[in-house]
């Protein structure tokens, strides 16, 4: 077979005129060769299949193709240690090449999907999302959407928060709760610091006592996923991406509250609206088919309170969660006790209560109560302040007056006893 530039050479010699004879002796080829390329014409040259050239590895090709038939789960390095000592002087990544092309492949398994009954389970978790409030143009924020997805019927509730911290998780459940009517048998969450504390060898998971407290008022049983098993919280994590991209990109929200609203709206006029791919039935209507199924609410709230201590800022301000909450002018003391609810933050003084707060969202803000300040606010000053209570017909207040004024009208009161 002749090269490409030995056939060039041929017709090139052909076409000035040589015969063949005189081409054959020029190139050294034989006469029928040179008639047979130059009928030919100019076509490229087949060549046949390159003939392997040995390997390291050849020699033990057929053991090692053996023992993967008979245990496909052997690691390479394992078949290595084998075939050294058969006398194999090659290396790793040749070895490895080889096993690749042999191994057989294992066949994936079907996935199983486990299907809970009725009233039976609810997921937790909490997804990362970022957005610009259009009332702060230019400052991105980063949200939290807490999700509890019911597993029989598909059920999604949420609330987007801006903390994941203890306060906020036992609030979110106990809004969930409220807002479902009842309380699944036990809900599944991921290893979130809020939950599971740790895990021990002989004892299990270690759960936070405080969630373990709102466990046992509303009767659900806690548990934690197991680790690296991703799909095993299929049922709330793949709702986080249909959120993301049919409620969240591409939409405008005020602030916190304008996206929880929107939120909201969505929720009940799209999501539990819908006819759920997997179960093939409309998630609301599925969702009063389980409703009956949960555990009836607990005749009391829940009243959990985490303690600390903080100091009173100059401004009589105690800081609570990146928030700001006003003690009243007459505190004495610099160090209080702060007691946070679910939804309520308390301070104490001396062990007496003083103050008392609903619990704001986000950080940065500032809360003043009333009663709580005499002068009125600076004219620069952007804090809302309460309004005085209302007693009486509404409209009425509290009008101020000096202690003489209340002297007085005791010495009236007396002196009208007095008489006969």
């Amino acid at each position: 077979m002749v090269t490409l530039g030995e056939l060039v050479m041929i017709l090139d010699l052909h076409r000035q005129g040589l015969s063949v004879s005189a081409i054959a002796r020029r190139t050294g080829l034989d006469r029928k060769t040179v008639r047979k390329y130059i009928e030919r014409g100019l076509e490229a040259p087949v060549y046949g299949p390159r003939k392997p050239r040995p390997t390291v590895v050849a020699p033990y090709e057929e053991y090692l193709r053996e023992r993967v038939t008979a245990f496909p789960e052997l690691t390479a390095s394992r078949l290595l240690r084998e075939v050294r000592a058969r006398g194999y002087t090659g290396g790793y990544t040749a070895l490895k090449d080889f096993l690749r092309t042999v191994r057989p492949a294992i066949a994936a398994p079907f996935e199983r999907r486990f299907e809970t009954p009725a009233g039976r389970q609810a997921q937790v978790d909490f997804a990362y999302f970022r957005t610009a409030f259009t009332d702060e143009p230019g400052v991105e924020r980063v949200v939290w959407l807490f999700s509890l997805v019911l597993g029989h019927s598909r059920l999604m509730w949420g609330e987007f928060v801006v903390h994941q911290d203890l306060q906020t998780v036992l609030r979110c459940h106990i809004a969930a709760f409220e807002a479902l009517g009842g309380v699944p048998a036990e809900i599944l969450y991921d290893r979130m610091k809020t939950v599971v504390r740790g895990e021990d060898c002989e004892q299990g998971i270690a759960y936070n006592k405080t969630l373990l407290d709102l466990a046992a008022h509303y009767g659900f049983l806690p548990k934690a996923c197991r680790p690296y098993r991703a799909k095993t919280k299929g049922k709330v994590e793949r709702p986080f991406r249909y959120v993301r991209e049919d409620f969240f990109l591409g939409r405008g929200f005020r602030d916190l509250d304008d996206l929880n609203a929107q939120f909201r709206s969505w929720l009940d006029e799209v999501a539990n609206a819908r006819r759920h791919a997997t179960t093939g039935r409309i998630v609301a209507e599925h969702f009063a088919e389980e409703r009956p199924h949960l555990k009836p609410l607990p005749a009391g709230p829940y009243r959990a309170v985490l303690k600390l201590d903080r100091r009173v800022t100059r401004e009589g301000m105690v800081s609570v969660g990146g928030n700001l909450y006003s003690v009243p002018e007459c505190t004495r003391r610099r160090v209080v006790e702060v007691q946070t609810l679910a939804n309520e933050v308390r301070i104490f003084e001396d062990g007496r209560l003083i103050a008392s707060h609903p619990v704001l969202e986000g950080r940065g803000q500032r809360r003043i109560a009333a009663g709580h300040r005499t002068l009125p606010p600076p004219a620069n000053s952007d804090t809302p302040r309460e309004p005085p209570v209302p007693i009486g017909p509404v409209g009425d207040t509290v009008a101020r007056r000096p202690l003489a004024y209340y002297e007085a009208v005791a010495r009236r009161l007396a002196l009208q006893g007095s008489r006969p």
